[in-house]
């Protein structure tokens, strides 16, 4: 069955029932069901391999024993079945017991469970939402990446699934950026804001093809760090990260930024770095206390840069999606953490990505940093990846793809300065010249773009941001005008 026909005809139930409403409820409803199923496949894994091994989800509930139709008429269906899930599996789930000594296979399964919740009104859909779900044959996918897929599917499909687009990173960027990282079995990777996994699983597909022994194996479990404030992508990321062999997967329901920057030690620190910070949001006071008081912004990204500054170690490497509203704002707080970045760390590549990148789910420009926590930066290359020949815009009928990203790849190991009709795309600035820019990294932009019209939101937002950037840059000029009238008195 293929995976875009599995999510239409889950669709196409789900339409006919009155307890589901709009496609974010859709995609939670698919969510929980596959989070079950797979729990069941694992569960039954890990009780081969060690006979003593005892099941965190208690007979009755698993996925084998209500949800598997035998054709026999005896499998749950109509108000049996919305009973049974109502009354008795989710009340269940969600208080499943754990303490300090429960695998974190279970206390994820929990968690996953206390934010979900089942919208189906009518038992005769929900039977044979079940039965389809349960159609879905594992041993297909062999590759266990290919789950993966779903996710993007069951995105793509429902892309008007209210805030789908701020936990949906195209494969592509996730897959180049963790390529141009290159992390080793023996590092640990991290994501802060995780969404439903898309950077980990990039990171676990170059991970895995270095396993070579069973000790290997062990190190692969460990690999990956994640947290995720919002409920459902957790839930789908969790699943994600079963289907990859990782077992106990360090994925936490949590918000990061609600813990103080002061309080990481060298143990909350990790080798490596890939994300896509949420950006387009407000942080609330109590929130922004949570970082020193010069670096301090009401933007979640600009708040996630500094946490992750904070959370990479010594020798590490990071690879961060940001948008054109940190590289050129001038505001204090903006100045404040680009300067940071560019003394305690070395900011080696800023890779200028097309307009459309994320389209539909958003129109922002977007780039990508690329640093370590080594030396500070005395020099940092900027590179523009035009829109592939033949593209006016990306969509989700034509995504962006891995192969698009070829030219970067091939001036990646070169670095060689490039200037085409008098702009250039690729160019080296010393520190000194980012210094004396008031480190506004706007720079290698794109030359003679049609201007897109944005969502009003979108728009209001850009305009405020350079609106901001503008006033820093006035108040700067007039600070040194006043300063040098008052060396001539």
């Amino acid at each position: 069955m293929s995976l875009s026909t599995f999510v239409k005809r889950l669709r196409d139930i789900m339409w006919k029932d009155a307890g589901i409403n709009g496609d974010a409820q859709r995609i939670e409803q698919m969510a929980w069901m596959l989070l079950l199923k797979v729990y069941d496949a694992k569960e039954a894994e890990w009780k081969a391999v060690n006979p003593g091994y005892v099941n965190s989800v208690p007979k009755k509930f698993r996925w084998s024993s209500w949800a598997v139709d035998n054709k026999d008429g005896q499998a749950l269906t109509g108000e049996a079945l919305l009973n049974f899930v109502n009354n008795e599996l989710f009340p269940t789930l969600k208080k499943l017991e754990i303490d300090e000594t429960s695998p974190m296979s279970k206390v994820i399964l929990r968690t996953a469970f206390e934010d979900s919740n089942n919208y189906s009104k009518d038992g005769i859909l929900l039977r044979q939402i079940v039965n389809i779900i349960d159609e879905l044959d594992f041993e297909e996918y062999k590759d266990r990446h290919a789950f993966g897929e779903i996710y993007e599917n069951i995105l793509k499909s429902l892309q008007s699934a209210g805030s789908s687009g701020e936990f949906y990173t195209p494969r592509a960027v996730t897959d180049f950026m963790a390529r141009t990282i290159a992390p080793k079995l023996g590092e640990r990777v991290a994501d802060f804001a995780c969404g439903t996994g898309g950077f980990l699983t990039s990171a676990l597909k170059l991970l895995a093809a270095q396993i070579k022994t069973v000790e290997d194996r062990d190190i692969y479990s460990d690999s990956i760090y994640g947290i995720e404030k919002k409920p459902l992508p957790y839930l789908l990321c969790v699943t994600n990260m079963l289907f990859h062999d990782i077992d106990n997967p360090a994925v936490f329901h949590a918000n990061t930024l609600e813990k103080s920057v002061r309080d990481y030690k060298d143990s909350d620190r990790f080798d490596v770095v890939l994300m896509n910070p949420p950006f387009g949001g407000n942080e609330k006071e109590g929130i922004k206390i949570n970082v020193p008081a010069n670096l301090r912004s009401s933007e979640t990204y600009d708040l996630f840069m500094t946490v992750i500054m904070y959370r990479l170690k010594k020798k590490g490497r990071a690879a961060v999606i940001i948008p054109d509203g940190f590289l050129f704002g001038t505001d204090n707080a903006k100045v404040a953490i680009k300067k940071k970045l560019l003394e305690e760390f070395n900011l080696h590549t800023v890779l200028r990505m097309p307009h459309s990148v994320f389209s539909p789910y958003a129109s922002i420009t977007t780039n990508i940093l690329f640093f370590e926590r080594t030396d500070p930066t005395t020099e940092t290359w900027f590179y523009r990846l035009d829109m592939p020949d033949g593209y006016k815009h990306f969509s989700k009928t034509k995504p962006m793809k891995l192969e698009h990203f070829a030219p970067a790849v091939e001036w990646w190991s070169k670095r060689e300065e490039i200037t085409i009709d008098g702009f250039d795309k690729a160019k080296r600035y010393t520190i000194q010249e980012l210094i004396d820019r008031n480190y506004n990294l706007d720079l290698c932009g794109f030359p003679h773009e049609e201007e897109e019209i944005l969502p009003p939101r979108e728009l209001i937002q850009q305009y405020q941001e350079k609106r901001a950037s503008l006033n820093a840059d006035i108040d700067r000029i007039l600070a040194e005008i006043e300063a040098i009238l008052r060396v001539e008195v």
